[in-house]
């Protein structure tokens, strides 16, 4: 729910502010331990600044929408209130994000960085995670209004053990997220920025053209090839080495590879690329 409390300090009669985890140009996020429960929770700071009053409603009304959807796949949104021309957005906390288990992970599977994955199980731990990522942007762009991130990154993809719905991965950071009209597309709200991240950004939103959910698919393929190592700039063709999972890293590669079409009208949706799992994962090999 959202109130407007910007007399009376809300954040710091709330909160202990322990620690700022993440900025970028529409706020700060930090960790805050709240005065009456004990509880961790993550609350993102969006300073209003030029917005006129026009884009601040349509903040507002996106930040209600998004408090709606209550799922494993999204981070939960608790509260919101405007305060001394900032929104805050109390949100659930969690302590790890996609960037860095990427970072990890080569130490995890004992290979250097810049080596290539060559062991079964890490590529089958990247499937089971890309699954996870595929099934809570589906979810997104099969909600009623759909909804569009627009900035989808490693930073936003955060990994939270989930042992009731035993489920890793949920998506955060909705601060550029859209309802989106089915019948069109979207123009970007927020006319003083182009709405994403340098390197996750479909070309059709890099050029300020109109856009729809189509944009998160190509960001996927950018996530997509960091989680696999793979390099679509290279000049090289890309060859595994393995031949028991040659056959399934060589349709992963053929599935990003779509996912990165320059026309947004040939990229897949997310089902499709989810009705393919048992092609590009192992799973079907590793259970038997």
């Amino acid at each position: 729910y959202l109130c407007d409390n910007s007399s009376d300090g809300n954040f710091n009669t709330q909160f202990i502010e322990m620690s700022a985890i993440g900025s970028g140009g529409f706020g700060t996020v930090f960790k805050v331990k709240h005065r009456l429960d004990d509880k961790i929770y993550a609350v993102k700071r969006v300073q209003f600044g030029t917005f006129s009053e026009e884009e601040k409603q349509k903040v507002l009304k996106e930040v209600k929408s998004l408090a709606k959807l209550d799922s494993d796949f999204v981070v939960k949104y608790y509260n919101s209130w405007l305060e001394s021309n900032y929104l805050f957005i109390q949100m659930e906390f969690c302590s790890q994000n996609l960037k860095s288990v990427l970072k990890d992970k080569p130490i995890v599977f004992e290979r250097q960085p810049e080596d290539h994955m060559n062991s079964v199980f890490e590529y089958f731990i990247s499937c089971e995670i890309f699954r996870e990522i595929l099934e809570c942007v589906q979810y997104l762009h099969e909600s009623d209004p759909i909804v569009i991130h627009r900035d989808l990154k490693p930073e936003n993809i955060l990994i939270s053990v989930n042992i009731r719905s035993n489920r890793i991965v949920k998506l955060c950071d909705f601060g550029l997220a859209t309802d989106h009209n089915i019948n069109g597309l979207t123009v970007s709200r927020y006319t003083h920025s182009v709405c994403g991240t340098f390197g996750y950004m479909a070309p059709e939103v890099l050029t300020g053209k109109p856009y729809n959910h189509k944009s998160d698919i190509y960001s996927l393929h950018a996530i997509g090839e960091e989680l696999f190592g793979f390099d679509f700039q290279s000049s090289q063709a890309f060859e595994a080495k393995e031949s028991l999972f040659k056959t399934s890293i060589h349709c992963m590669y053929e599935t990003l590879q779509q996912m990165m079409a320059i026309v947004w009208r040939q990229r897949p949706e997310c089902r499709q690329v989810l009705a393919k799992h048992n092609e590009w994962s192992l799973y079907k090999t590793t259970t038997q």
